[in-house]
């Protein structure tokens, strides 16, 4: 293992350890008591004791889950082990949606690969029904042998999503600065496993292999750390003991984020809409001109 290697290792580590100190899970483990199948239940396999579940996808349909609860703000944790062999097609989501007419969303989305190619990891953004916030990265690990962890943290100053403890983008509230930021929509947390072979490989050009099918992406633990939508927004944007994901601590990068942070989009992003001078005609987004930590 390299100097590097070690670090990251270390890195995470502690910030690992930072989150189950500051800890206010409201999530059980239990698939079965905290999520709802939204559609085709007979693409769904949960473990006896509720702690995994798979998402099958074939030619009949493919599948999604949703929480019970909604939340404003928090951590979302999920251990994901993604679609082996040649998965080119398909797309694994895990995100936040607020389901409304200009919904706010919070995504990653998983875009399957022939055999032997990479796994592209895209996050988006969406606020009051706008997307076009798309990041794209390669991962540095093959997310079909084991879990990985992926995460987001969502709160009054900014959105991180995480990789193994390692943040591999951010997304600030400046809208102050006229940049829009999901702040008042409670969202939903789901997973899904479905088509998108008209754009997720190769721009469209690859489509699903169905002598391959079926798909089966799996689920392993999860925790949800966030505060549970009652009626009040106010409630969920209080700084206390149980809201640590609103206090200063979390209002930014660590150093040791920042270092993770720099390191992922110097060898692993592959595109960044910021950078996309030609899809915006030069006319880029507010945000792309603004700090992101």
């Amino acid at each position: 293992m390299n100097y590097f290697s070690r670090f990251i290792f270390l890195a995470t580590y502690f910030i690992y350890l930072s989150h189950i100190a500051l800890a206010s899970i409201v999530s059980t483990g239990d698939y079965n008591k905290d999520f709802y199948v939204t559609y085709s239940p007979n693409h769904i396999n949960t473990s006896a004791d509720g702690r995994t579940r798979s998402l099958i996808f074939d030619k009949e349909s493919g599948t999604e889950i949703a929480s019970k609860d909604m939340y404003l703000f928090g951590q979302f944790d999920m251990k994901i082990k993604l679609i082996p062999g040649n998965s080119a097609g398909t797309v694994v989501a895990f995100y936040l949606a607020s389901g409304q007419p200009n919904r706010d969303e919070i995504d990653f989305e998983f875009l399957g690969n022939v055999d032997g190619k990479r796994y592209t990891l895209q996050t988006n953004v969406y606020v009051d029904g706008f997307d076009d916030r798309e990041q794209r990265i390669n991962l540095w690990f093959d997310p079909t042998q084991d879990y990985h962890t992926y995460s987001i943290l969502w709160n009054l100053h900014q959105i991180v999503f995480m990789v193994d403890w390692v943040p591999i983008r951010t997304y600030r509230n400046h809208a102050d600065k006229g940049a829009k930021y999901p702040h008042w929509q409670p969202m939903e947390l789901k997973m899904s496993l479905w088509n998108g072979e008209d754009w997720a490989t190769d721009g469209g050009k690859t489509k699903i292999d169905w002598s391959k099918s079926p798909f089966v992406a799996t689920l392993g633990s999860y925790k949800i750390d966030a505060c549970v939508w009652k009626g009040n927004a106010r409630f969920c944007r209080v700084e206390n003991e149980n809201h640590w994901w609103n206090k200063g601590q979390s209002s930014t990068l660590t150093w040791t984020q920042r270092r993770l942070f720099k390191w992922v989009r110097k060898y692993h992003l592959t595109y960044d809409y910021c950078m996309d001078n030609k899809r915006f005609q030069n006319n880029m987004p507010i945000e792309c001109s603004l700090p992101k930590y």
